[in-house]
């Protein structure tokens, strides 16, 4: 595999301003691209998202540029050669994708390549390469 960048965790939260102010104030992690559901974190240079799960109920799924997304979830972002590279190792494995290979925030800041899977004990696996990766973190 070529340069891998960051490692990515999705994770419930009750409250997205208590995470704001534990991740953010307390532990001091830079905030990035946010909604009414999700803040994304700066964990040390590596790429945290806290989904809101509504009521302590556990969350099943989030929502991100108007999909569905499975909640958790962890992966990583890749170079593109990279994520190009496991795209085709898991389509020649016949592995059944949740989110089949695509483009997400098609012209807007941060757009990347994604794919959704799940592993033989159900875990949701999710790999994605940014156009730029300078725009990982930006509001």
């Amino acid at each position: 595999m070529g340069t891998i960048t960051q490692f990515h965790l999705a994770f419930p939260v009750r409250d997205l301003d208590e995470a704001r102010h534990f991740y953010g104030e307390v532990i001091g992690c830079p905030q990035g691209r946010s909604d009414t559901s999700y803040q994304d974190f700066d964990f040390f240079g590596h790429h945290l998202v806290a989904h809101i799960s509504g009521e302590g109920r556990p969350l099943q799924s989030g929502r991100f540029d108007g999909e569905a997304v499975p909640i958790p979830h962890f992966g990583m972002n890749l170079d593109r050669a990279s994520w190009e590279a496991l795209a085709t190792r898991l389509k020649a494995a016949m592995v059944a994708f949740h989110e089949e290979p695509h483009l997400r925030l098609k012209g807007k800041p941060g757009q990347h390549v994604t794919m959704f899977l799940f592993d033989p004990s159900g875990n949701a696996l999710e790999f994605k390469s940014f156009d730029d990766p300078e725009q990982t973190f930006i509001p």
